[in-house]
């Protein structure tokens, strides 16, 4: 009895030792996310290119919040106030979180807690990972590496690039679950989450969910080829049918409304365009100076990142031996060897002119815009290679090497809060944006989300919401500085008549006047399919296409009343009903392993069955 006693008592002091030491690991995985982001704190926020955007569509979604508006679709700040659908076809999960933080949080910490929470789950996903193939401090230490590589870094502080920032926590996760498909049962839990994975890879950003696409399509046929398994390939077959119907209430909206806006504008334009962004490529074209300054730049980062991959890969393979390293490696599969090394080579073929016969012929291949995009994937091959070389090592030599490491991700810190940090405008600053939002003025719009044909470049700033006049393609506002947007005030005269709104909703709009005096009256409302205008209660009559895609209506004599309400479209119920059965079916292949354990049980199992390398 005594003995039994005792048994259990070291039972549970063992499994307090591994509490305490995994709260530990995590704790600094996350206190490295917060180190990483220092600069920030202390010189303020990185105002990196997409900072604006993100920053002001998390405020306009709290609005549409405020008015009971459960997933809103029109952004209203967009235009200098007559807004653009960006709801509808930016993917919902980084602004819905960035709206929620605004909930909870002031607006001067929301960012640097969107960073902090996005940076921190990309180290905690790189662990997850390289605790299948490592030690449990050397998956930590992985974790780490990753927070401090410079596309991470490059994309948190240069670009402000929320979706992509999530993605560096997704792709691990994708990799994790697609590299275990080799085991267990086509639909057990591994199944199960590779699905929920894939699906917020589609939700987070259009470029991740084609990436993802493509990897794990890839990397399902590397780990069937090794593992000589349909098993891998259907998974990813179930994974991509059913993740998909779960995006559908965003996806098939965004599909079926494309043809309503320009959204070529975001594969056209000359710098988004893969002929102009291989690496390390210059253009003649000064229209493309600041385009190949930022090329260059990252094309540092990618080849800095590419190099210690390699190199790392190479180091192992000849500390282990490449036999014994591919086929017997006591932490790392076949597959997951053959995946990490084959990877970055296919990423770095990509960046090269060559591939461009594969830009054009795969489908949607060139929604990423910049090959260089794909160096996302390599964040957590390139931390995990690099741990696993490390570990080669005997003990006192790999605790040297882990503070050449730690000096490393300093020096790469360094480099971010040198060359990637970007200094923020007054009115580009969380407080001058909050300004702006107060005022109601309005912010520039994105030409990808303008309806076809229609310039961003011709509304004016000032409009009032609603301008009656006789002419319906009547010039509003004037340019007074070249390059910038036309002025609107009333002493110019372009209106005979300035109306106010009387209703005034994200998605519902009210406006009367005494005599409609049979004029036009031009709204400060960009014109789109969903908009359900009346005038008086009947269909309102279009009086044109203006250049600034503005409604125009035509107005009959007499009291007038005009209301605007966005359309619920027959494309959004039928996606939500296929996001609705699609939740259902996973439910009940959750509540299905949850009774059948025994294709629960594999869930469990790492990849490698291996011992992992002892601990630091």
């Amino acid at each position: 009895m005594h003995s039994a006693n005792m048994a259990v008592v070291r039972r549970f002091s063992f499994i307090s030792k591994c509490s305490l030491s995994v709260c530990l690991q995590l704790a600094l995985v996350l206190l490295a996310a917060g180190g990483a982001l220092l600069p920030q704190m202390r010189a303020g926020i990185s105002c990196g290119h997409d900072f604006d955007f993100h920053l002001v569509s998390w405020m306009d979604a709290l609005a549409s919040w405020r008015h009971l508006i459960p997933y809103p679709h029109w952004d209203v700040s967009a235009n200098y106030g007559a807004g653009e659908p960006r709801f509808v076809f930016y993917p919902p999960l980084t602004w819905m979180l960035g709206a929620l933080l605004g909930s909870l949080l002031p607006w001067s910490v929301v960012p640097l807690a969107m960073l902090w929470l996005l940076v921190g789950a990309t180290g905690l996903a790189v662990r997850k990972l390289a605790l299948e193939f490592l030690a449990e401090w050397a998956a930590t230490l992985a974790g780490v590496a990753a927070i401090f590589s410079s596309y991470l870094l490059f994309t948190a502080y240069e670009r402000s690039a929320m979706g992509e920032l999530a993605g560096g926590a997704l792709i691990p996760l994708l990799l994790l679950y697609a590299l275990r498909s080799a085991k267990g049962h086509w639909a057990d839990c591994n199944s199960l989450k590779l699905t929920v994975v894939f699906a917020l890879c589609w939700l987070t950003n259009l470029p991740l969910g084609v990436m993802a696409s493509y990897l794990l399509a890839a990397s399902s046929l590397l780990v069937a080829v090794v593992s000589r398994s349909a098993l891998p390939l259907k998974r990813a077959v179930v994974a991509v049918l059913l993740g998909l119907m779960l995006t559908a209430a965003y996806l098939l909206p965004a599909i079926c409304q494309e043809r309503w806006v320009a959204a070529s504008q975001a594969t056209d334009d000359p710098g988004l365009r893969i002929e102009n962004s291989w690496i390390f490529g210059h253009h003649a074209d000064p229209r493309l100076a600041e385009h190949d300054a930022e090329l260059h730049k990252v094309s540092l980062v990618g080849g800095s990142m590419l190099a210690v991959l390699l190199s790392a890969a190479l180091l192992s393979l000849c500390r282990r031996g490449c036999r014994q390293t591919v086929s017997a490696h006591k932490q790392l599969s076949p597959a997951a060897w053959w995946l990490m090394l084959l990877l970055p080579l296919l990423v770095l073929a990509m960046q090269l002119p060559l591939s461009l016969p594969l830009w054009n012929l795969l489908p949607k291949l060139r929604y990423l815009q910049f090959p260089w995009r794909l160096f996302l994937l390599l964040e957590a091959p390139m931390a995990l290679l690099l741990m696993a070389a490390v570990w080669s090592f005997g003990r006192r030599l790999r605790v040297a090497l882990v503070g050449l490491l730690l000096a490393g991700c300093g020096a790469s810190l360094w480099v971010a809060s040198h060359d990637y940090y970007q200094r923020c405008w007054p009115e580009d600053t969380v407080a001058g944006v909050l300004a702006v939002m107060h005022t109601g003025e309005g912010f520039e719009g994105f030409e990808e989300y303008a309806p076809p044909g229609a310039d961003n470049s011709m509304i004016a700033t000032g409009l009032p919401a609603g301008c009656l006049t006789d002419d319906p393609t009547v010039v509003l506002g004037q340019i007074d500085t070249e390059g910038a947007n036309p002025d609107w005030w009333v002493e110019q005269k372009s209106c005979r008549v300035v109306a106010g709104w009387t209703r005034n909703e994200p998605e519902l709009r009210g406006m009367e006047l005494a005599d409609g005096a049979g004029s036009v009256m031009i709204l400060r409302l960009r014109r789109y399919p969903a908009w359900q205008i009346e005038v008086n209660g009947q269909p309102a009559q279009w009086a044109a296409e203006r250049e600034d895609g503005l409604v125009a209506l035509r107005l009959p004599h007499g009291p007038v009343k005009i209301t605007a309400r966005w359309h619920q479209t027959p494309d959004l119920w039928a996606g939500r009903a296929l996001s609705f059965l699609a939740l259902l079916l996973l439910l009940g292949w959750w509540g299905s392993l949850s009774r059948n354990k025994s294709v629960a049980r594999p869930c469990n199992m790492r990849i490698s069955r291996g011992k992992s390398a002892s601990n630091l």
